[in-house]
């Protein structure tokens, strides 16, 4: 039988508690008696960020210091330092001498941050509908209706604000499905751990040139020793990331209001300039890794890593017991057929489109002459003058608008502070004409 609970008003209610929403969650809480009442619906049974990347000697991309709150609040007791002191590591980590832990630790600090905040949360939790709330004409409250996995509870809140923090959804090429032998990375190690112990694949394929790619070549590479690993990607080479002290410029606080108020062609150079910092390329220590292991096994005669550049994989079918493909040369047009146990897409994530939740009140969402959701600076979506409860986006869906470093880790700090303020402010949802003539080139 479900049980459905009564109704709870709260002044903000999150969809979503990813890094970007536990920020919120955090920043709320450090106000004390002048905190909203906020609660966060959670589908996962716990809280998990990319747990399937999770490889053990990957190392972050951004230093500890970009965590969930030291540019916000250096002196709060959130901090990876914290946790750093807190478990006992903090002289160790200061010997380490870097900026970037494993991905492992950061994983254990940002649970450790949600398990002290866990009072706002409810896991198990998957937001089935948003309804208005209407007095007088306008939607001053939305409805958010929630129910657990198996569906045994059903739970609707009332909020005068929603933060949708739903995250990316993985991509596969046009015509692909996944299955147990045709992967996403994000399942990566849940994959191979469901293949168990005693797998030996004779081939598997790495699809993609970005940075989870290159991991994914040398985690396969090392987790089967006796496999052969193809990598297929149609650049000439893996191209390394400008992580230069300039151009990582670009993820500051200050470039997000640069901008914001930048006209739209300027913002598409920008996007284009430096995409080379997030998109499609990859550590150099990492390029560096896999060439000195492909380059060894030339030397010792036993050649298991196989890099496919300028190519591109055709006629992928999944046989059940694994898969057979093509890949074709892009320069030359030759084809090489391959049977594989298995294969990896690593071909990025698709920002959600945030009124998917909003049903009906989608129509009440401005757009842009793109068809994109216009966003205020503080990341509140533009809405017609009737839908007067606020409705924010975190960690996706907001490039076009505030660039990068939107739905990254650099800027979650400050990004949680500016939401949490708007909300406290009650501002208002309607873009002024200078905003409108910045995201579109026209007030019309």
């Amino acid at each position: 039988m479900r049980r459905i609970r009564p109704v709870e008003g709260f002044e903000l209610i999150g969809v979503g508690f990813g890094p970007s929403n536990l920020a919120v969650a955090i920043a709320a809480g450090e106000l004390g008696a002048a905190a909203p009442r906020q609660l966060f619906l959670e589908r996962q049974p716990r809280f998990g960020w990319h747990r399937g990347m999770l490889i053990e000697d990957a190392t972050m991309q951004v230093s500890f210091l970009k965590d969930l709150v030291t540019l916000r609040n250096p002196a709060s007791q959130f901090s990876f330092l914290t946790f750093l002191h807190h478990n006992g590591r903090l002289i160790d980590f200061i010997n380490s001498k870097t900026l970037f832990p494993l991905r492992v630790e950061f994983h254990d600090y940002l649970e450790w941050a949600a398990g002290q905040v866990d009072d706002v949360v409810q896991y198990d939790r998957t937001v089935v509908e948003v309804r208005p709330i209407l007095t007088d004409g306008y939607v001053d409250e939305l409805e958010v209706v929630s129910e657990s996995a198996d569906g045994s509870v059903r739970e609707t809140h009332r909020t005068r604000n929603l933060i949708l923090g739903t995250g990316l959804s993985p991509r596969l090429p046009a015509g692909v499905t996944a299955s147990d032998r045709v992967w996403h990375n994000r399942d990566l190690l849940d994959k191979v751990r469901q293949l168990g112990a005693d797998a030996k694949p004779r081939r598997v394929v790495v699809v993609g040139a970005g940075q989870s790619a290159a991991e994914v070549t040398g985690f396969l590479h090392e987790h089967f020793p006796s496999a052969e690993v193809c990598s297929v990607f149609t650049r000439f080479g893996y191209s390394p990331a400008d992580d230069s002290p300039f151009a990582n410029r670009v993820f500051d606080p200050a470039a997000v209001d640069e901008f914001y108020s930048a006209p739209e062609d300027v913002k598409q150079q920008l996007l284009g300039y430096h995409a080379n910092t997030n998109y499609s390329v990859v550590d150099a220590e990492v390029i560096h890794d896999l060439y000195k292991r492909a380059y060894r096994e030339r030397i010792v005669g036993k050649e298991r890593l196989r890099f496919f550049n300028v190519s591109q994989v055709i006629d992928l079918r999944d046989t059940g017991t694994g898969v057979t493909l093509t890949v074709e040369s892009l320069s030359t047009g030759q084809k090489t057929p391959l049977d594989a146990d298995l294969i990896v897409f690593c071909t990025g994530y698709t920002p959600g489109d945030a009124t998917d939740f909003l049903g009906d009140l989608g129509s009440e969402c401005r757009r842009d002459s793109a068809g994109r959701l216009r966003i205020c600076r503080d990341y509140r979506v533009a809405t017609t003058p009737k839908l007067r409860a606020g409705i924010y986006l975190q960690g996706g869906g907001t490039e076009h608008s505030h660039g990068l470093a939107s739905s990254l880790l650099s800027n979650i700090a400050i990004r949680a502070g500016e939401i949490l303020d708007s909300v406290l402010n009650q501002s208002t949802a309607e873009l002024d004409d200078a905003e409108l003539v910045a995201q579109d080139g026209s007030a019309a």
